[in-house]
């Protein structure tokens, strides 16, 4: 079942139902598939880009990210069942990759990202195989060699699960675009995952994060990359759910 926050479905599901459902979903190694993680952020993208709402409705899993999603989701009346932050998936579906034998790709994060990621990975679970891992050019959308590359390498390695860190939106249309020749069973788009695993970016303690405050940890952070996302987005984001409602009252 999902629920409509800003024309956005997003799943029920509890953090270990994704889990298990992505889990089993690579195991079975059936039809490729992909898992896409919203935050308020994406709900705003979504409002103005066609193309990403469909690969949205496309997705096997859309899985709440952000607590503003769980917040919106109560205010509306349709409460989701916990929040399905990216990172804390990406640590727990290597943890039980390495227990099943699952093999995993990280691609994109900044330079070193992925590899130092790899190696405190490595360190608390021995037994996980990382097949492949690759920081791609900056503009290598653009690149058909490189693209036809990063593919190359990918099939070559027939991961079970792909793990995919170039931010939102181009994560998500870079995975729409090769999910299905890369016959991956699960793509998922993580965001800045590889940075945080690897200690790149300090993540917010954790009562900032059950909190809802994670935002604001990394607007201070990261001021000068983030403030436009913060500042400017979580009013319009606020106003959207005001928005909706709103209407929902009025129907009813």
């Amino acid at each position: 079942m999902r629920i409509n926050i800003c024309g956005v479905e997003i799943d029920k599901y509890s953090f270990a139902e994704v889990t298990s459902q992505i889990v089993n979903h690579a195991i079975s190694r059936s039809q490729p598939e992909y898992v896409v993680t919203p935050n308020a952020m994406h709900i705003l993208t979504l409002q103005k880009d066609a193309y990403f709402r469909e690969i949205y409705r496309q997705a096997f899993l859309v899985v709440p990210d952000g607590v503003s999603l769980l917040w919106a989701a109560k205010f509306l009346q349709t409460p989701l069942n916990g929040r399905v932050n990216g990172t804390d998936l990406f640590e727990k579906l290597c943890a039980v990759a390495a227990e099943k034998g699952l093999k995993i790709f990280l691609l994109g994060g900044r330079p070193g990202a992925a590899d130092q990621a790899k190696q405190k990975l490595k360190a608390r679970h021995p037994n996980l195989l990382i097949v492949g891992t690759y920081c791609p050019p900056y503009g290598f959308e653009n690149q058909p060699e490189e693209l036809a590359a990063i593919n190359s390498n990918i099939k070559a390695a027939s991961p079970d699960i792909l793990f995919v860190g170039l931010g939102a939106p181009k994560q998500e249309k870079w995975i729409a675009q090769n999910y299905q020749e890369l016959e991956v069973p699960i793509s998922i788009g993580i965001g800045v995952s590889f940075e945080l695993v690897a200690d790149m970016v300090t993540r917010a303690p954790i009562w900032m994060q059950k909190s809802g405050l994670e935002w604001l940890f990394r607007l201070i952070v990261e001021p000068s990359r983030l403030w436009k996302r913060y500042i400017l987005g979580n009013p319009t984001f606020i106003w959207l759910v005001l928005k909706q409602r709103f209407q929902t009252l009025m129907l009813n």
